[in-house]
Formats: structure tokens, sequence, C-alpha cells
């Protein structure tokens, strides 16, 4: 019989399901055409009339496996935790769930016998399987914002250009502000382009002779579009409509929010925190993407080490004292504070957030939007707080001496306080404080932890290369970790993410320094900051630098981006390790 037995098998499977006829199954099973089992199934699908789903019902129960529509399945951010995404894109492993030391995994075809077996040694789990279709498996694989292809601009620059006559001279009176349908449809497929692009920030900047549109992805920035200086006015004025501020008004900074779901109909529910200023050569304008459909990860994807995540959770358990994370805009300061909340929430605990913006909604979390304009300050919302019973506060940023003194009293009076401040490192904490005019025996009596941190970007997992780092490298290394040995590459010229130089996603780093008796003796004395850093470095604390050399050695990222992300310590520093 030229059909293989297992063909047969399945071709019997839709017989007894009532999907195909005896008859023709008769004449499929005689045929003297020796046929694959793809063309089998094409076969089925085109004369018969048999669908996919009908032949994945019929295959499974050939192989005895459980057929599973994997259309209807939600990963969530547990879904990668025993299997890492690069690996179950490269060979279309859709994980489903665990339970003790069995993973139970959906897979496209019965015949990927090894594969199963290379699971069962990578993760020394019982692997069972389920049969879906491969096409209900990529799409739950792909990100849903990676799965849309940027959107691009030709189309929008040529209604620009019939518009405006971008060739020609344009004077002010032939552009009509943000009536202009070009500039609505210009001005939503930037944001539009952006977000699917994964960026985190658009740049939108006016120069002498023409705008350039940048766009920030893993803290890179790339330019997307130039246009004419006098559409980018018009462009300016329609993100000002969109966000409610002063059209006229183009001497000062402005501050303002976008809620993009009123201006699209695609459903996309983000925000945009916007912030114009005014250059030499006109405004521009930065916009931070919000993603409202983003949820936070857990403590344990944000990048902590073994030693730094056991030192954190511990100290978010306390029930007073304040805990201040430091690093600039984009340095994943607020998604860690989320993370660290969204841990410790219990219905019996009290949580009120003062926000500038709310970037996640959080059940169980009483959080509030400031609003200078009506004089509603983190000041004035820590204030009220206070007569609220609250057991944890979050404050979104300690940036004036009233904020940090209200603070400061909170810690000390039985309240767990959250806060973030601008400086570079953790001991440098200290000395902003004492800026702030806070007496060095409060800061002392109330700090917790100081949590500085950055984002490092995350080396391809398929393409990296591996070496041995030899002269100035080896020796970065061996002072940052007292360790020398192979660690990895980007590789820019090959892989999915050759485009990006060879990386894809960030890792935070981080440089936690807790407060002990020493290091409280410091403060109180006014030490330097360069001393606190010796203390706290010899009570235990890596510091950036070491942290970063530690996902190196991991493998998570390059030599390379770790120094371009923070810089070497200082010898006298580095003399301690």
């Amino acid at each position: 019989m030229p059909l293989g037995r297992i063909q047969s098998r399945i071709v019997q499977e839709l017989v007894n399901l009532q999907v195909l006829q005896e008859s023709a199954a008769d004449v499929i099973l005689r045929s003297e055409a020796e046929l694959t089992g793809e063309a089998i199934e094409k076969l089925l699908m085109d004369e018969y009339r048999v669908d996919e789903n009908q032949l994945l019902l019929a295959r499974a129960r050939a192989f005895e496996l459980t057929p599973f529509n994997a259309k209807s399945f939600l990963p969530d951010e547990f879904t990668f935790e025993k299997l890492d995404k690069d690996f179950c894109i490269e060979n279309k492993v859709l994980p489903i769930g665990s339970a003790g030391d069995h993973l139970i995994i959906a897979l496209d075809s019965p015949f990927k016998l090894q594969l199963t077996n290379r699971i069962q040694l990578k993760t020394k789990m019982k692997v069972h399987v389920l049969l879906a279709l491969e096409r209900d498996i990529t799409e739950k694989l792909v990100d849903p914002k990676e799965a849309q292809v940027p959107i691009g601009f030709g189309d929008v620059v040529d209604k620009l250009g019939m518009e405006y006559d971008l060739d020609d001279k344009i004077d002010d009176d032939d552009i009509n502000d943000e009536e202009s349908a070009p500039i609505i449809l210009l001005a939503n497929r930037i944001v539009e382009d952006a977000y699917y692009s994964g960026a985190s920030d658009i740049h939108i900047e006016p120069f002498e002779k023409e705008a350039r549109v940048r766009i920030r992805i893993d803290g890179i920035c790339k330019e997307k579009l130039k246009i004419p200086p006098k559409v980018c006015n018009s462009l300016l004025a329609r993100y000002k409509v969109m966000s409610n501020l002063d059209i006229a008004e183009k001497r000062i900074p402005q501050d303002g929010r976008i809620v993009y779901k009123q201006f699209n109909r695609k459903g996309l529910d983000i925000d945009l925190r916007i912030a114009t200023a005014p250059l030499n050569h006109g405004e521009g304008v930065v916009m931070r993407i919000l993603d409202k459909q983003k949820s936070t990860l857990p403590l344990t994807d944000l990048g902590f080490s073994d030693g730094n995540l056991e030192k954190y959770r511990d100290v978010i358990q306390r029930p007073y004292g304040m805990i201040l994370h430091c690093g600039p805009t984009g340095s994943g300061k607020s998604m860690t504070l989320y993370s660290a909340l969204n841990e410790i929430n219990r219905p019996e605990i009290n949580i009120r957030t003062a926000e500038d913006p709310i970037e996640y909604t959080l059940p169980g979390l009483c959080q509030v939007q400031m609003n200078r304009k009506i004089g509603l300050t983190f000041a004035t919302a820590l204030r009220a707080f206070l007569r609220q019973d609250p057991d944890i506060i979050l404050v979104g940023e300690v940036r004036d001496i009233e904020t940090a003194r209200i603070a400061v009293e909170a810690a000390l009076t039985g309240h767990l306080l959250f806060s973030t401040l601008h400086t570079n490192d953790a001991p440098s904490a200290v000395a902003r404080l004492t800026d702030m005019e806070i007496e060095p025996f409060m800061i002392s009596a109330s700090l917790l932890c100081v949590c500085a941190q950055r984002l490092m970007r995350r080396v391809c997992k398929i393409s990296k290369e591996p070496y041995t780092p030899e002269g100035n490298e080896a020796e970065i290394l061996d002072r940052a970790l007292g360790w020398v040995g192979q660690v990895y590459r980007a590789n820019a010229f090959s892989g999915p993410n050759a485009a990006n130089g060879g990386y894809k996603g960030r890792i935070g780093i981080h440089e936690l320094m807790l407060t002990t008796e020493e290091l409280v003796r410091a403060i109180n004395e006014g030490r330097e900051t360069a001393e606190i850093k010796r203390i706290a470095m010899s009570n235990g604390m890596k510091t950036l630098h070491q942290d970063s050399m530690l996902k190196v050695r991991e493998g998570y990222s390059t030599m390379e981006e770790s120094l371009a992300t923070v810089p070497v310590d200082m010898e006298l520093i580095k003399a301690l390790v």
C-alpha cells in the first residue's frame, strides 16, 4: 500500500469522526500515487473539504495525543518561566503550564521526539505534549506589538506633498494648522509606528532646513522621518490640541497628556506623556509612550541578581522606613516600584500612591494623579495621605524640599515609603537629601535602602558569539568580579536582531545599598559620598559596574554594552574588591 501506516491511520480517524466518507477514504487508501503526509493533508483539504481543525483532531487521535486549541490560550508573565521565549520561537514550542515536575507544551507536529527530549533535559521536568496548529502556536509566540509591521509614512508624505506643495516654499497661511487631514493622519501615524516598533519615546525636533522625527528603542534613538519645519509647526499644534495645551504659547515649556484611545479607531489603549520646549529653530516635543495594556513584571524578571533579590524582598517587607530608587529617566525605576508594590499588595494593607503620571493601574492600590494647575502636588498629596491611615505610601518623585521633609517624616512615623530620586548612584542619594536641607540624623533614621539602577541591552540569544576577553577587557572583569573566562559579544551581521546591532530587549542592573550601623554613623558624621560608598561596599554592596559585569559573565549582555551603560569604578573603589 503506497500510503504510510501513519497517514492511513489519520485517514481512518477522519472516517471515524464522520468527516470523510468510507468510499472517499477507500479511494485515497488504494491510490497508487506515492503521497507524503503533507500531500495527503493537502489532498484532503482541497478535494474533500476537510478543514485544518478536523485534521488536527484526526492527527491527535492517530498518535494518541490530546488536541489543543492554542488560539484560545492567553500567555502571561509566567508562560516562559520554564522555557525562554527565544528557544520557543526557534522550535515552535508553546509552554501551556506546569504542575510539580510536569511541564505541558503544545507542538505542531507529533514527530518532534528529539525536541521533546531536549526540553526534558533543559527543564529537568517530565514533558506532556499537546497537538496544536502551527499558525496558532506562532501567533501566541509573537508579541502583538512585534507582530505589527511598522506602518511607514509614504502615503502620508504624498498627501502632505499634494496639500502643502512641499517642493515649493511654504508660507504660514498655506498651512491649515491642526485641522488639516494629512497632519492628523501624520500625527497618528507617527504614534502608531513608534508603538508597533516597540519604542519608549518619540522625539520631534526642528532644525534650520528640516525637522526630524526620532524614536527610542531599547535606549537607542533611531531616525524615522524628516519633514519641512513649517509642517512640523502644524504637527506640534495637532499634538497640543490632543493634549489640551495652549497652541499659541511657544515661548515656555508645557507638559501634558494624550489619551490616544480618543483619537484612533484601532483600539490602541495607550497614553502619551508630552513635554514641549522652545528650541533655537522652533518648538520641539518629546512624548513618552505609556502602554496601559502592559502589566507589571514580577521582581524575578527585572534582572536582580540572586543576592540583591533576596535583600530587596526582605527590605520591602519591613513595617516602616524609606526605600529610594535612583537613576535617570527611563532606567526602570517605575517598573521596579510597581513590581515591589504588586508583590506586597494584600487586602489587609492600605496602599496610597501619588504619581505623575499614573503609568500602570494596579488592583487594590489607591492611586492619585498629580495636577499642578490646581495645586495637587506630591507634597499636598503626601500630606493628605498621612490623614488617611496608610500602611504604605508611594511618592512618584522627591523633587523639592517640602516633599523630602514630609517623606522623611512619614517614614519616621510608622509608614513604609517608596519614592524615586535623580542621582547617579546609591551613595549619592545621601548628599542629595542633605542638599534638600534634611538633617543627617533624620536621613539615617528613616532610610532603609537605596537602589540605583540602569537598563542595559540584552544580547541576542540566538546569534551571540562566545569569546575569551584579553588585555584591558580581561583586567576590567578581573577587578570587578575576580574572574576571567568566556563571555559573549553581539553579532551585528547575522541573526534575527542584526538590524538592532545584535541586541533585543533590556535587563536591569542594580546597586543596592542597605543601611547598617557603620553606614548610619557615617551619615550622621556627614562623611563624603566616596567614603559612604567604600563603607557600603565593605558591607556587601555590589556597584552598578560590578552588577553589569555579572550580567556579562552570565551571558545576558556584552562588555561593550556594559561599559557604555555605566563607567568603570574608580581605582580607589576597585582596590577594595
